[in-house]
């Protein structure tokens, strides 16, 4: 998200001096962030369940398709994802429209 957000820096400059609030920029890219990690969380949590009979031998003590563990791991890895999406995001709604568009 940090380096789409940079390659982005132009537009959200073109969007902030055409009147889009920093809340605004904000909120679109948590939104992009927030899709991006939704769909990597259920294709992972298919994955995992998939590939469930081939971690039978190697997890002592739970079962691989284990409801709780797989909660637990999506929930974690959705929340690092989602606060890597809103320090970019901050960032980007700290743009000096000015600055940004005078970089290219």
């Amino acid at each position: 998200m940090s380096y789409a957000v940079t390659q982005r820096t132009h537009e959200i400059g073109i969007r902030m001096a055409l009147g889009a609030s920093a809340d605004r920029v904000m909120q679109e890219i948590v939104r992009r962030g927030f899709v991006l990690t939704a769909a990597a969380v259920a294709l992972g949590l298919v994955g995992a369940v998939a590939l469930a009979r081939i971690a039978r031998g190697v997890l002592f003590g739970i079962q691989p398709g284990d409801p709780a563990t797989l909660a637990a791991t999506a929930g974690l890895l959705a929340a690092v994802s989602l606060a890597a999406c809103y320090l970019p995001a901050r960032r980007a709604s700290r743009v000096d429209p000015v600055v940004a568009l005078s970089e290219e």
